[in-house]
């Protein structure tokens, strides 16, 4: 009983009083009535609220967890035995109570992803040793598949390039569905296999390769367009020759400073049209290279996942013999191999997820 006895309550973390402070003030706002006459200044609030109110509901169940374990405590101080008996349980129950909580915090806490909710395109490719890299690339397609199936996720086949003997040199397909990111962002790099080919007629083992590239879906982008970016000339408009075909200012040139792009417009009469129509041409060529840029990035995301391709570089390796897989990156090795190329990856993601997330600072 000492250990109960002894027990002095931990103030909250600095981060989680923050949460409970932010959020109790925004529930006094969002009950204010001139804030709720602002229909655009309440619309802010409440999407705070909203994204703080899980966060915010967890720290109010540690605090509550907590003082439920300090006034526990000090009764047992007077408590006959059987009280003291279950007031300890309580305290146990409590105590496992607020690990769970501070885990579920954790979760909520880390850094969001910026690509969390999009879907992905997974291109998978045989890399060295022939066909037998081919057929390894069709395993894995086959495991994403399946694990695609147990998500309840929609997969759609873009491309599949056919190798000699039935493998994949190449295929391509889109994975739609809740937590496909999050889940499948781990699966890109070089993943080797061990086993015997089909090719091997000498009963030996030969290590292969497919590369994994696992992109997130490229969104519409949307562009602001400052207007301290832009240079905005007008002049008289010309016909042939040179010649003025109007005796006012209404044809317009917009500069994109920060590009260097040129718009001009001439043949409305009016100047605010000529000015619209460039805008608008000025906004179609910058939504272009904006995406261009993005598929460059994406570009040398897939360079970056694939490496060389080598047998050497290598997130995983799938030996058949030992029905193992070991994933490189955080030294877990699992003797399933049968049922994660079923498509039971779960264990594998979660492990990879969990070295991801990162200590709650209390300095923060």
């Amino acid at each position: 009983m000492a250990e109960y006895l002894n027990f002095t309550a931990m103030p909250l973390n600095p981060v989680y009083e923050d949460i409970e402070t932010e959020f109790s003030a925004l529930e006094a706002q969002l009950a204010d009535p001139s804030l709720q006459a602002d229909r655009d200044a309440y619309a802010v609030v409440a999407r705070r609220y909203k994204a703080l109110e899980a966060k915010a509901g967890c720290v109010r169940r540690l605090r509550a967890l907590q003082d439920d374990i300090e006034v526990a405590t000090e009764m047992l101080v007077q408590a006959d035995a059987g009280e003291k008996n279950l007031l300890q349980t309580e305290i146990q129950q409590a105590q496992a109570a607020v690990e769970v909580v501070e885990v579920e915090l954790a979760e909520l806490l880390a850094p969001r992803d910026p690509n969390d909710g999009k879907n992905v395109i997974v291109e998978i490719k045989g890399a060295e040793g022939g066909e037998e890299a081919n057929l390894f690339a069709r395993d894995l397609c086959q495991m994403y598949q399946a694990y695609a199936a147990q998500n309840r996720w929609k997969l759609e086949m873009m491309s599949v390039q056919n190798s000699d003997m039935g493998g994949y040199t190449d295929v391509v397909f889109m994975l739609r569905g809740e937590d496909v990111w999050r889940k499948m962002k781990f699966e890109g790099g070089p993943h080797r296999v061990q086993r015997v080919p089909v090719t091997e007629s000498q009963g030996r083992v030969h290590t292969s390769s497919a590369t994994v590239s696992v992109l997130p879906e490229a969104e519409e982008v949307e562009l602001h367009i400052d207007e301290k970016d832009l240079q905005v000339d007008v002049y008289r408009s010309s016909g042939p020759g040179g010649q003025s075909v109007n005796t006012t200012d209404s044809a317009v040139r917009v500069t994109h400073k920060p590009t260097g792009l040129v718009v001009s417009m001439q043949d409305e009469k009016s100047q605010l049209q000529n000015r619209n129509k460039a805008m608008a041409v000025l906004r179609a060529r910058l939504l272009q290279a904006e995406k261009q840029r993005l598929q460059d990035e994406l570009s040398e995301q897939r360079r970056d996942q694939v490496g060389g391709g080598g047998r050497s570089e290598k997130i995983r390796t799938y030996n058949f013999k030992e029905n193992r897989v070991s994933d490189h990156r955080i030294g877990l090795t699992l003797y399933k191999l049968d049922r994660i190329l079923a498509g039971d990856l779960d264990e594998v993601v979660e492990a990879l997820a969990g070295a991801e997330r990162p200590e709650i600072s209390t300095s923060q």
